[in-house]
């Protein structure tokens, strides 16, 4: 009867005393309460969050909005509290301030709620702009006294600038550039000059092309008001392979702080030399790799008849490679290695990489030129919901002959939705080789695989340990790595006695 009765107050005190809520409005000039005096007012704020948010998607803009988030501080004060106050100055070139008042709709009867945990409310509404600094500060009403201190918290926050992938579909960023795509090609042809060919945009008509190491080298301007393919000679006044190119648009909306992009020189291909024969298929192949120096783009068919002679040079070195490897081993005895099964090889990448404009061609690549069995986790969602990521890596690490980890240091690279990353097991993927190098037993079987600059970040410093190899300049040793592998593996099980 005790525990009846004492439910029954529990549920009448529940319905007598609800939790507050919050109710927001801007007051943008002083509380009134501050103009009155208190002989008690509430304490500080315990902690206070900013992060931004996508709205909804209309036709005309893709709204981006901050949540403010704060926690009461959980002590007597609290039963004093009448409202939150949150402000927000932005500092850009157009400075802006606005005030948000959260009054409480119920008094605080309890310094942390009936389930224990601490008072904690949210409110979003502020706009956010691209590439700008907001300084963000938060006081709880009654302030203190005129003469009194005035306890508050603020925090500073930078929004993500047009390529960030939520950023890059405002309308401001649009008119910069952020969705335009000039897929960048560049080669030397000669110690003096270098050329350069990207695709305009109908968004201006003139355009930078600049050519820089630790110096400039050469720059050249581009006049051009339609979507084309235009190409351009720049002359130069030093070493230019491995330089950037640098290409400045000029938008009407943006004139001189439009979205830049980069690309890399290159040498240009020797006039005359064919590609190996019945090779149709092979230079399809390498043109999705090439992709991997510019992840997020395609190549379609359209763009195909005008690619540029700077991007035949990493297809001629690979397909030459490949046929010098295949003319090869058409050359060598039969042997009982001949008709080995394909090399196991699990590829592991960070949610950075997107899945379907990068992982996918190089996948390609592995299974069609190096004769390898390639496992991915994409591939394997439902077996790894079955067994966990943790079991499935450890179990494909055991099974396979190779481990590539596929890397990228370009800092422009831009992954959204549309790759299709569903989680990123490269974390766990790269705990299973910390264990290994500890042991030092399967260290051979890990490989790194770089798009560019064979550096490996700061978090992933164990990994300098692996046999590095860059796309594309190193293509045709990493399928001769491959290739050596599966043989040494088929020989292993040759010799194997039966079981």
């Amino acid at each position: 009867m005790s525990l009846v009765l004492l439910s029954l107050v529990a549920l009448c005190w529940g319905a007598a005393s609800p939790e507050p809520t919050i109710q927001c409005g801007s007051e943008t000039g002083p509380s009134p309460e501050w103009m009155a005096q208190h002989a008690l007012t509430p304490g500080d704020l315990r902690e206070l969050r900013v992060e931004p948010v996508k709205s909804n998607v209309t036709t005309e803009d893709y709204s981006v909005l901050m949540n403010v988030s704060w926690v009461l501080r959980a002590d007597a004060s609290i039963l004093l509290l009448k409202a939150t106050k949150v402000c927000v100055t932005s500092r850009s070139k157009v400075r802006s301030y606005c005030c948000v008042r959260c009054n409480y709709t119920e008094a605080f009867q309890t310094q942390t709620r009936p389930s224990g945990g601490k008072w904690a409310f949210s409110y979003t509404g502020f706009p956010v702009e691209p590439d700008t600094l907001y300084f963000i500060g938060a006081h709880n009403i009654p302030t203190a006294n005129m003469d009194g201190d005035s306890p508050s918290m603020s925090v500073n926050f930078t929004s993500p600038g047009c390529l960030d992938h939520v950023m890059r579909y405002k309308k401001r960023c649009i008119e910069a550039g952020s969705l335009w795509d000039p897929h960048i090609t560049a080669c030397k042809k000669n110690e003096t000059t270098v050329e350069v060919n990207f695709t305009t945009s109908p968004l201006g008509n003139s355009y930078m092309a600049l050519i820089k190491n630790k110096s400039v080298l050469g720059l050249s301007y581009v006049s051009e008001d339609r979507l084309t393919r235009t190409s351009v000679g720049i002359p130069v006044s030093g070493e230019s392979e491995g330089a950037v190119v640098q290409l400045t648009p000029y938008f009407q909306t943006c004139g001189n702080d439009c979205i830049r992009r980069k690309g890399a020189v290159v040498l240009c291909p020797q006039a005359g030399v064919p590609f190996p024969p019945d090779n149709r298929h092979t230079v399809s192949v390498l043109l999705k790799v090439t992709e991997l120096f510019f992840p997020g783009r395609s190549v379609s068919g359209g763009w195909l008849p005008l690619l540029s002679v700077a991007l035949l040079t990493a297809t001629w070195v690979l397909a030459a490679g490949i046929y010098l490897m295949w003319r090869h081993e058409r050359m060598k005895p039969s042997s009982p290695t001949a008709s080995a099964p394909p090399i196991k090889v699990l590829v592991v990448y960070p949610s950075e990489i997107c899945f379907h404009h990068t992982v996918c061609y190089f996948t390609e690549f592995l299974r069609d030129h190096c004769g390898s069995e390639v496992i991915l986790e994409e591939w394997q969602k439902k077996k790894i919901a079955e067994i966990g990521p943790v079991q499935w890596l450890t179990t494909q690490n055991t099974a396979v002959d190779k481990v590539i980890f596929l890397l990228s240091n370009d800092v422009n690279t831009v992954c959204d939705e549309t790759c299709g990353n569903s989680q990123d097991l490269f974390p766990l993927a790269f705990n299973l080789f910390c264990s290994d190098l500890r042991s030092q037993i399967h260290l051979h079987k890990y490989m790194v695989v770089h798009f560019r600059e064979a550096d490996t970040k700061d978090d992933y410093n164990a990994l300098r340990v692996c046999p590095k190899y860059r796309l594309m300049k190193d293509a045709a040793a990493l399928c001769r790595e491959l290739l050596r592998a599966r043989q040494h593996a088929a020989g292993k099980r040759a010799v194997s006695p039966p079981q």
